[in-house]
């Protein structure tokens, strides 16, 4: 059976975009090219509503390319549970007001019983500082938090 994963917009940003001058932007895409390449048929993969209204947003060709690439990827409800988890990473500290859709990135992948939550985000989503109090948020509610982490800490396996 294959494990669940939850694919975050970042990645659909730097799968989709022009190749970038900027050598970190450069090696993300490249890195994320090559896990959607490699590794992506390992996994059942999962979007949501949030992924969608945030692909659709921005420059009308981008949009389009990002939208193309998510067209036939399951995507997951949006649920009571789903807005109450992703108010309490608001409310009780992780995640700062303001950024509101990354808490309910993590938490629509934490409602679902999704095993890993893969994104560029390492400001709010992947981040080291924040992912213990993720977690404990998480549990608390009742839920196992997903394994968030980049495409580089999941390109092998």
């Amino acid at each position: 059976m294959k494990q669940k994963i939850y694919i975050e917009t970042s990645i659909f940003s730097y799968l989709t975009a022009r190749p970038s001058n900027d050598l970190r932007a450069a090696a993300n895409q490249n890195t994320t090219n090559e896990w959607w390449e490699n590794r992506k048929p390992e996994f059942e993969i999962y979007i949501s509503e949030f992924v969608a209204a945030e692909a659709s947003q921005g420059n009308a060709e981008a949009s389009a390319r990002r939208m193309a690439v998510i067209s036939n990827i399951p995507m997951l409800e949006a649920t009571e549970a789903v807005r109450k988890l992703g108010k309490a990473f608001v409310e009780e500290g992780p995640i700062p007001t303001g950024s509101e859709i990354d808490a309910y990135h993590i938490a629509i992948a934490a409602v679902n019983g999704i095993d890993y939550l893969l994104t560029w985000n390492c400001k709010h989503i992947a981040n080291a500082v924040m992912r213990p109090k993720i977690e404990e948020i998480c549990r608390y509610y009742g839920y196992e938090p997903p394994i968030i982490c980049t495409p580089q800490e999941l390109m092998e396996g």
